[in-house]
């Protein structure tokens, strides 16, 4: 019974940590579906693969939400019809490039500022490689649910250059009724014009609507994770951090198992300072915001199974690869 009240204990508390940023990264979806021209977002993205994949990794330092808050952002913007690469790019490295967690990372580490700048370093390189491996796909959509793959924005008719457009919005787990993209679009079509409250009024439907979707998949992976986090033994994860090899796939286990908050999880990482490796904490700390199991049901809401196994593996061997590499250099 201590057990499975500890198990709910921890379950609310990756709730109420997960939930402002989501709604965060929500609403800063909505604000691209509806106040973004997306003709100008689409013609500013770089079409280079790597640039591309650079260029979104860094968007996260003006949108600064963490990993429970990314994923209805990239979804928009892959939605909108910005190239995968910088969709992708975004997803892997906005939950550290940005000014919270590269603030929170510097109070936490001062006295190992190398912590700081080898995070930001490596989630940058990692982000933009893998950007650029999914820029070798050749048909996109193939790694996307159904549903976001018919919901991708269509370039605009030639013939009507300057007619007004929103960015387009689906419904994408929940089925029934009309989507929101099919209201907008008969709207368009009697009203191409929208007032500010009008678009308001709107904003705030999407913003209900994707709370729906995407809050519901955060509550299952949040009690996933506090299940696991509760019944494995703690002192299994643990004991495997004193060697060079071993820490750094423990970190990267406890990461994944501990589904902390990329804002608050450099401070969980400091209290290990003392017994790991520094490579085994930068792995806690690229990795941990790039995977972790309650972030993998929304990414289920973006990627097929096969997208998000390819983005697991690659981030994985990069992540390894790297800290490792620190570890053999500084330890």
């Amino acid at each position: 019974m201590e057990q499975l009240n500890n198990a709910f204990t921890l379950f609310l508390s990756l709730l109420v940590e997960a939930i402002p940023f989501l709604l965060l990264g929500v609403l800063l979806s909505g604000l691209l579906l509806f106040f973004v021209d997306e003709r100008k977002l689409v013609k500013l993205a770089p079409k280079n693969p790597i640039l591309g994949a650079f260029v979104g990794s860094c968007i996260g330092f003006l949108l600064p939400v963490c990993e429970c808050g990314n994923v209805p952002v990239a979804r928009r913007l892959i939605v909108q019809g910005v190239p995968l690469p910088v969709a992708v790019g975004f997803l892997l490295a906005a939950p550290v490039i940005n000014p919270i967690v590269i603030w929170s990372t510097w109070i936490a580490f001062r006295d190992q500022p190398e912590i700081l700048w080898l995070r930001i370093i490596f989630s940058l390189l990692i982000a933009t490689i893998i950007g650029w491996v999914f820029s070798r796909q050749g048909d996109v959509k193939s790694l996307l649910q159904p549903a976001v793959a018919l919901s991708m924005a269509k370039p605009l008719p030639v013939e009507d250059p300057e007619k007004p457009t929103l960015l387009r919005s689906g419904n994408f787990m929940l089925g029934g009724g009309e989507s929101l993209e099919a209201k907008m679009a008969a709207s368009l079509e009697r009203k191409p014009q929208f007032s500010w409250s009008e678009r308001g009024n709107m904003l705030l439907d999407n913003t209900m609507q994707e709370l729906r979707e995407l809050g519901g998949i955060l509550v299952l992976g949040s009690a996933l994770a506090a299940l696991i986090q509760t019944f494995t033994p703690r002192e299994l994860i643990l004991g495997l951090g004193q060697g060079s090899v071993s820490s750094v796939l423990a970190m990267m286990l406890l990461a994944g198992l501990i589904s902390i908050c990329s804002t608050v999880d450099a401070f969980f990482a400091l209290s290990f300072a003392g017994a790991f490796t520094s490579g085994s904490l930068l792995a806690f700390l690229v990795f941990g915001p790039m995977f972790d199991l309650k972030g993998i049901g929304l990414l289920l809401s973006v990627f097929k199974p096969k997208a998000i196994f390819y983005l697991f593996a690659l981030a994985a061997q990069l992540v390894f690869l790297l800290t490792l590499f620190v570890n053999f250099n500084v330890n």
